[in-house]
């Protein structure tokens, strides 16, 4: 005779017990190097790929230094760095050099096309930020058990910025992973010079037995170069800084010696100086002028183009640009405070604080500018939770775990809203995704003070994965008001002419040159016009701003013309709706 199971005890068997599976499958993943470090990749590439080749170019940087890459391959110069009809003398040669080859290697695969395939691109960066989440895990290790260093590695790999530059074909993830590079030597040698017992429990993986000093030298000098090449002192700025402060705290650079600072300089000038020797001398010395003088002391002192903000900015920021693990970060306070003066403790502060500090001084505020110094937030949370010292639950800090949905709910009501005013179709797949996300997080803080932080964190880390597929993969790419430079080069691309038959004004984004060719016209309504009276297969794409001067040199010119379509969209950088109507020569070729 069968016995029937209480509804208590059913209720358990379908229980899923979520975070409590994540927690064995954190346990699992902490057995060995090899797997941590596969469930971290697997992880970061859950979290960057969505939308990663679906995406239209972004204006403005992406399409600056995607464009700059491309003149770079058509014109054979990886010297000198130009964008569209200017010299581009803001930063190093290091990303174009990096996009070169990525796109050299598609070209070899898809032709021609790869030119304009701005995933390819993106490249560098997506190796760069997963590269930078197993550099976090590597650095923990000096501080940490394998355990505590992989859920470091995860508060890196879901956060919402890193997901971001991972997409951008820029030089913000691989500026990161050069710095992260130079940190994880620095870390080692100042272990290394310190007394065995310096570290308190737990114990970290690393022990330092058998570190070839000659191998840290290497790596440090080394990553400190190629930061060099990529976006010239900052990397340099994030290394000397902690540098500059563990001296000044322990009155001594003896944790220098490991990483052999004479020879290393050597080797790092030898590395950098040709290629600035070579761009002295082609461009007489105008590449130092701007990107020195304008660039790089402009944004000291002044918000450069129009990115001023006051101290205090990135404190305001980290709460949405390190979601979600920016919920514990506040949680370790406390023990971060009593710890300050052991050695790991102190040495992430130094990394972390004299930068932040720097940065929140000079006037121009971007939030990818701090992005290096959240793998210090990173560990020293991690550190928290391993010596079991964040915050308890019922603690007044503990209430930042609704964060988790609260910000889940806030980027699905912006997300949804901006998907109905500017999308086509109906997004049948974000919505369930959207929904589901809202309910992990949600899950998550509930979850909190019965599973612990790893169990609600892992939770959570869920919801952001899906979180990012919703609006990476199934929103943003089907905006079709947003994407206007791809619907203009559309439509080029139908008429059949080419990029030196086709002027536009006062639209003049990046992306459209990309897109479209380096040899369009941005230009002023007459010769637009001139353009046109050529005849043949010529374009012109006006704004509604534009029509009555354009119309008026039309008239004046006796210009023979149609009018093919008109676009319709909106400006995220100008922020303001615009109509622009694709003009075609009707006169002969001449």
């Amino acid at each position: 005779m069968a016995i029937s199971q209480p509804a208590s005890d059913r209720g358990r068997a379908f229980d899923l017990d979520l975070p409590g599976r994540l927690v064995r499958l954190l346990d699992a993943a902490s057995t060995g190097h090899g797997r941590a470090c596969l469930m971290l990749v697997v992880v970061s590439l859950l979290a960057f790929l969505p939308g990663f080749v679906s995406l239209s170019p972004i204006d403005r940087d992406e399409s600056r230094f995607a464009q700059a890459t491309k003149q770079m391959l058509e014109s054979g110069n990886y010297i000198d760095i130009r964008f569209h009809v200017q010299a581009r003398h803001k930063k190093p040669v290091g990303i174009y050099w990096l996009q070169a080859a990525s796109v050299k290697a598609g070209e070899a695969v898809m032709g021609p096309s790869a030119r304009t395939s701005i995933f390819l691109y993106r490249i560098p960066s997506l190796l760069a930020a997963i590269g930078s989440v197993l550099l976090t895990y590597w650095i923990a290790l000096v501080f940490l058990p394998r355990r505590g260093a992989l859920l470091a590695g995860l508060f890196m790999a879901t956060c919402v910025l890193l997901g971001v530059e991972a997409r951008l074909a820029k030089t913000d993830a691989v500026l990161l992973f050069t710095i992260l590079a130079a940190i994880g030597a620095l870390a080692r040698a100042y272990i290394l010079t310190r007394p065995a017992a310096a570290l308190a429990e737990p114990a970290p993986a690393w022990t330092g037995q058998g570190q070839s000093t000659f191998a840290l030298a290497a790596i440090f000098w080394t990553a400190l170069a190629a930061g060099i090449l990529v976006k010239g002192p900052m990397t340099p700025l994030f290394v000397g800084l902690p540098i500059l402060t563990l001296i000044i705290a322990d009155r001594s650079a003896a944790f220098m010696r490991p990483l052999k600072p004479l020879i290393g300089l050597a080797w790092c000038l030898l590395l950098v100086l040709p290629w600035f020797v070579a761009i002295y001398y082609v461009t007489d010395g105008a590449f130092y002028q701007h990107a020195v003088g304008v660039d790089m002391l402009g944004k000291v002192t002044e918000g450069q183009e129009g990115h001023w903000g006051p101290p205090g900015t990135y404190l305001a920021a980290v709460w949405g640009t390190y979601w979600p693990a920016v919920a514990l970060a506040p949680m370790a306070v406390p023990f971060v405070w009593r710890a300050r003066r052991e050695t790991a403790v102190r040495f992430l502060l130094a990394w972390l604080v004299p930068t932040w500090l720097a940065f929140e001084i000079a006037a121009t505020k971007l939030p990818h500018y701090v992005l290096p110094l959240y793998p210090a937030l990173a560990i020293l949370t991690a550190l928290a939770i391993a010596r079991g010292a964040l915050a308890k639950p019922g603690d007044r800090l503990a209430g930042f775990i609704w964060l988790w949905p609260g910000l889940a709910i806030a980027l699905a009501l912006v997300g949804g809203f901006a998907f109905v005013w500017m999308g086509s179709g109906f997004g049948l797949m974000a919505w369930p995704a959207l929904l589901v996300a809202i309910l992990l997080a949600g899950w998550a803080a509930r979850a909190f003070p019965r599973v612990g932080p790893e169990g609600a964190f892992l939770t959570v880390g869920c919801a952001a994965l899906v979180l990012y597929f919703a609006v990476w993969h199934a929103m943003l790419p089907q905006m079709r008001a947003l994407w206007i430079s791809q619907r203009l080069a559309a439509i080029a691309q139908e008429q059949g002419c080419p990029a030196s038959g086709i002027a536009s004004l006062p639209y003049q984004e990046p992306s459209l040159v990309f897109l479209v060719g380096t040899d369009i016209h941005y230009v002023a309504p007459r010769e637009a016009v001139a353009l046109l009276k050529q005849g043949g297969c010529k374009l012109a794409f006006i704004g509604a701003n534009m029509q009555v001067p354009f119309e008026r040199q039309a008239k004046a010119q006796d210009l023979k013309y149609s009018a093919v379509a008109t676009v319709e969209g909106f400006t995220y950088n100008g922020g303001r709706p615009v109509a622009i109507t694709v003009y075609r020569s009707a006169e002969p070729a001449q």
